[in-house]
C-alpha cells in the first residue's frame, strides 16, 4: 500500500469521526428543544457509515480489501420521544402532555467518547504514518 493510499484512509477515518462528533454534540445540545423549525420536537441525529474500497478509485494501486470510510448519510431516528405531562409548557397538547426530543444524554456521552477515541487512533495512524515516511526520506540521504 502507497504511503498517499494510507493517508487518504486514515484522512477518510478523520471526516466520518468528526461528522459523528457534531452529531452527538448537536444531539446533546438539543436534548430538551421540544419545538424545531417544523413544530417538531428534535429528532436525534445518526451518521450512516460506509465502507468505500479504494480499489475503485485508485485502480490496481490499492491491495484488493483496502477500504476507507465515507458518510453515506445522517438518518433521523424514528424512535418517539418521551412525554411527559406539563400542562403550562407552550408546547403542550390539549391532554397537557409535551413530547419531548428522543435524545438520551448518556448514549450520546458514550458516543461522543467512542467517536473521539476513534478520531485520536486515526490521528495517531497518520502521525506513525508521516514518522516512517521522514525515516526513510532519512535513510535515503
Amino acid at each position: 500500500m502507497s504511503f498517499l493510499t494510507s493517508l487518504r484512509i486514515g484522512a477518510s477515518g478523520l471526516s466520518a469521526q468528526r461528522t459523528r462528533v457534531d452529531l452527538a454534540t448537536s444531539n446533546l445540545a438539543n436534548a430538551d428543544t421540544t419545538r424545531g423549525p417544523d413544530g417538531q420536537p428534535y429528532r436525534r441525529l445518526d451518521p450512516i457509515l460506509e465502507a468505500v474500497p479504494f480499489d475503485q478509485a485508485l485502480g490496481a494501486a490499492a491491495p484488493a480489501g483496502t477500504a476507507a470510510v465515507r458518510i453515506a448519510g445522517i438518518a433521523a431516528d424514528p424512535e418517539p420521544g418521551r412525554r411527559i405531562h406539563s400542562p403550562s409548557h407552550p408546547d403542550a397538547d390539549a391532554d397537557g402532555f409535551v413530547t419531548l426530543p428522543n435524545v438520551d444524554p448518556i448514549h450520546e456521552v458514550v458516543n461522543l467518547m467512542s467517536a473521539s477515541r476513534s478520531y485520536e487512533a486515526n490521528a495517531t495512524a497518520i502521525e506513525t504514518l508521516k514518522g516512517m515516511a521522514q525515516r526513510a526520506l532519512d535513510i535515503a540521504r
